[in-house]
């Protein structure tokens, strides 16, 4: 029986076809039938391959279980798919469905087959499946690029993602195509087509870069898991990552081309960009620097992240471990020589802690050196200034002191006095109030002692000697709180402006077009260096668990399920919480975050509200198009009727007395009636199931040449006259052959009824960039350019005035039964006057036996 909970799911990702991952999964399968495990076989695609169908004999003499297939009818045809409800019934431990991204015929439960293995997987069976890289849908487009190929049949790249298992199935390209000239793969008469178009030696090799890399991209994550899981801080060489530190400074370009080629050195490294906004008062980065970086490194292929630090080189060592990176590029410094003396400098320091991770310091155009200049005053007053006006002060002063004891003979106290005031501010400058203060003291002490008659005693003779003193002090202790309370106010403002500068990267990010939600959270995580944001909503208060949380969204490992689980929480409202796991956050980050938190609010209301338009307008659309047939239909629907009726009254009552010719007549307008009734009934069907989304298509490779004259003799005899120019060269189109017959008959109906006497409609076709052009061409009225888009809408034919043509669906439906085979419909002016309708449509992509490769 199936295991409790749910099942697991195990890939085997091919990176083209025929490499042999139906090979390996069933012999996967194999092993664990082996093992006595409970295997059976839900579905199993050989494609007509010897070694695949002898390993499913093998398996089911060694006695695996085969789920029979079901059976389904589709357009006269039979299809076999998944018996999905068979194997739910038969509840085995493990079942192999083969090809994930396979669509389902219509009437199937599911419209994919990903879709059925969810519901394996959530009644406890674990699953062998297996998908090729092109049908992985980020790559659908990229692979169509390469080989020429578009693949219909996609998976969402999440559900391989969130795959337990995903193994790569390679080849070298020079096996996969001797393996494809041994017939191995395709049949012989393909063979060589598959070698000339898509198993070329560069579309393959491509291919396989392609799985290799999106394949490494999940092992990222996992071991990002696993990391975060374990609480490992350190780095692991796993894979080539470098950072690039920007202030936004004039020489961030260069340290980002400089970056750049160290990534592009090591083919696969990821380029990453990061600006510590300092909330202690080291920042000042000009937001327009900063854009302009932001999108110098984006256009190289890297990402641009910002993060809050109380210690940048500490902010930036923690980002770099929690990115895994390997290098750490940033610039020389700007500072002076002597500033340089004073303190060692976020380079030096980042270097000294750095561990493993290589640090490259990059000389540019703006390094300082050139002068001694005295360091800007940019730091708030943390403990090591203090501690360094302490350690000035305890060297300054006796030194002065003994200079002026030398020369006492020729200066007078009030030098003196101007000596040590010029320490003393010189000490608030650097340690603040404090140590300026004591500084202040201690100077009046010496000045009392060795200067100040008389010496060497702790006494004042002279009143205004006290004076001078006492005034020193108090000066000095003046000067020092105003430099203590600017510096505490410029800290203040630049934390504002680090706060801003964050909150307008977020913005950025939102108005660049990222989902809001997920990037709000997204930049709260990365910002405060967390390792998860999590967004909790309160259950209902009718749920049984009334205090219960549900997760909205999360990013990042260790989801929370409650508020208390995390190292900060912030409330929003009653309802909404954002929950942060990680590092405790100092109650100067919090404010920022309750800012995050406040827009997640917003954010979460936005998407709800764009959800609940989504759902309204396809009902008020529906609520439209029903009003709109019952006005068209009460009419357009009762005259074919009435004429039919009125006909079939006049037979039935007087058959006798009616001449033949007269029978004729009405037996003809009762036909035609009839006629124009199953036309109406059909568009109308038609175009219920293109509005509800239900209408089934099914595009295969199909010559104009055998479509065009099936549409023209549903028309009957007016048909007959339309000529037909096809080029001889004109290659087949990709459409379903009924839809496209049914496009046809509505355009070649519209361009009878406007043509004039004596000069019937044409039908031509060219061929162009990959694209078949079907022209319908009449010589009526036209149609203004204002009033084209008119004639595509429902139930709405131009001017409305003509109430005895039909309800207007038949150039609505056309453009929708185009679009819906991907082409497009619209019209042009006809050279000598009339309408052309152009029907544009994909050429099918050669050779044609290719087309679905699996």
């Amino acid at each position: 029986m199936g295991g409790v909970g749910r099942g697991t799911l195990r890939i085997y990702l091919g990176a083209a076809p025929g490499v042999g991952k139906t090979y390996a999964a069933l012999d996967e399968a194999r092993r664990r039938l082996d093992r006595g495990t409970d295997v059976v076989i839900g579905l199993v695609e050989t494609h007509g391959r010897r070694h695949t169908a002898a390993m499913v004999d093998a398996a089911v003499l060694a006695g695996m279980a085969v789920v029979p297939r079901r059976s389904v009818e589709h357009r006269g045809a039979s299809f076999t798919e998944l018996d999905l409800d068979a194997v739910l019934a038969r509840a085995p431990k493990v079942a192999v469905v083969d090809e994930l991204a396979h669509t389902n015929v219509p009437g199937s439960r599911n419209d994919k087959r990903w879709q059925d293995v969810q519901e394996l997987l959530a009644a406890g069976i674990d699953v062998i499946s297996t998908v090729n890289v092109q049908h992985l849908e980020s790559l659908n487009d990229v692979v169509e690029t390469i080989t020429g190929v578009a693949q219909r049949e996609t998976v969402p790249d999440e559900v391989v993602r969130q795959a337990d298992q995903v193994e790569l199935v390679d080849m070298a390209p020079e096996a996969l195509r001797r393996r494809m000239a041994h017939g191995n793969i395709y049949t012989a008469e393909r063979v060589d087509a598959a070698l000339a178009n898509y198993f070329r030696p560069g579309n393959l090799t491509a291919l396989r870069e392609l799985a290799l890399l999106w394949l490494a991209g999940k092992v990222d994550d996992q071991l990002d898991r696993y990391r975060a899981e374990h609480r490992i801080a350190g780095v692991w060489e796993t894979r080539e990552r470098v950072v690039v530190a920007l202030t936004g400074g004039p020489e961030g370009d260069t340290l980002i081309r400089r970056a750049a080629r160290i990534a592009a050195r090591a083919r696969g490294a990821d380029l990453l960009a990061v600006h510590v906004a300092r909330s202690d008062g080291l920042t000042g980065a000009d937001p327009g620097a900063l854009g302009g970086q932001r999108r110098l490194v984006e256009s190289l292929g890297g990402t641009f992240h910002q993060v809050v630090g109380e210690d940048v080189p500490a902010a930036l060592l923690d980002f770099a471990r929690a990115s895994n990176a390997t290098q750490l590029v940033l610039g020389a410094s700007r500072r002076g020589r002597l500033a340089r003396i004073l303190h060692p400098g976020i380079g030096v320091t980042t270097t000294n802690l750095s561990g493993p991770i290589d640090v490259h310091m990059v000389t540019h155009a703006e390094v300082g050196g050139t002068g001694f200049r005295l360091p800007r005053a940019r730091r708030g007053l943390d403990p090591r200034r203090r501690l360094l006006a302490m350690v000035l002060t305890v060297a300054l002063l006796p030194a002065l002191t003994a200079l002026l004891v030398q020369g006492r003979d020729s200066v007078d106290l009030s030098l003196d006095i101007l000596g040590y005031l010029i320490i003393v501010v010189a000490m608030s400058i650097v340690g603040g109030f404090l140590p300026a203060l004591l500084c202040a003291l201690a100077s009046g002490l010496l000045l009392n002692y060795y200067f100040v008659p008389p010496l060497h005693r702790w006494t004042i003779a002279d009143g205004n000697d006290a004076l001078a003193i006492a005034g020193f002090v108090l000066v000095a202790a003046m000067v020092s709180r105003v430099v203590d309370t600017s510096a505490h106010r410029y800290a203040q403002a630049v934390r504002a402006s680090a706060e801003a500068a964050t909150l307008s990267v977020l913005a950025g990010s939102v108005l660049r077009g990222e989902d809001a939600l997920p990037a709000l959270l997204e930049r709260a995580r990365e910002t405060f260096a967390m390792t998860s944001a999590t967004l909790l909503e309160r259950l209902p208060t009718d749920t049984p668990d009334r205090d219960g949380w549900r997760t909205v969204l999360s990013v990042g490992p260790d989801a929370c399920t409650r508020p208390g689980q995390g190292a900060v929480d912030v409330p929003i409202g009653d309802d909404l919480a954002l929950v942060l796991t990680g590092r405790p956050l100092p109650a100067s980050d919090r404010r920022i975050l309750t800012a995050f938190a406040a827009q997640a609010a917003v954010a979460l209301e936005r998407r709800r509200l764009a959800e609940a338009a989504a759902q309204a307008a396809p009902i008020a659309e529906a609520d439209r198009v029903r009003t709109a047939l019952l006005a068209a239909v009460s009419h357009d629907l009762r005259t074919p009727l009435a004429a039919a009726k009125a006909s079939v009254t006049g037979l039935r009552g007087g058959s006798d007395l009616l001449a033949p010719d007269e029978r004729d007549e009405l037996l003809a307008t009762a036909d035609e009636s009839l006629d124009r009734l199953t036309r109406l009934v059909e568009n109308l069907l038609d175009l219920s199931r293109l509005q509800a989304g239900a209408l089934s298509v099914f595009p295969r490779p199909i010559g104009l040449d055998d479509v065009i004259p099936h549409a023209l003799a549903e028309l009957g005899p007016p048909a007959r006259a339309i000529p037909i120019r096809l080029p001889d060269d004109l290659p087949t189109v990709d459409a379903d052959p009924a839809l496209l017959e049914r496009v046809l008959v509505n355009l070649a109906a519209n361009a009878l009824r406007h043509s004039p006497e004596g000069r019937p409609p044409t039908i031509t076709a060219s061929h162009l960039a990959g694209r078949v052009e079907l022209r319908v061409v009449d010589h009526g009225p036209g149609i203004p350019a204002d009033a084209r888009e008119q004639v595509f809408r429902p139930f709405q034919r131009l001017g409305d005035r003509d109430n005895t043509t039909g309800v207007g669906l038949g150039l609505a439906l056309a453009r929708g039964l185009t679009e819906a085979m991907h082409g497009t419909l619209t019209p042009e002016d006809t050279p000598a006057g009339g309408l052309t309708m152009v029907i544009s449509l994909p050429a099918s992509a050669p050779p044609q036996p290719f087309d679905n490769l699996d």
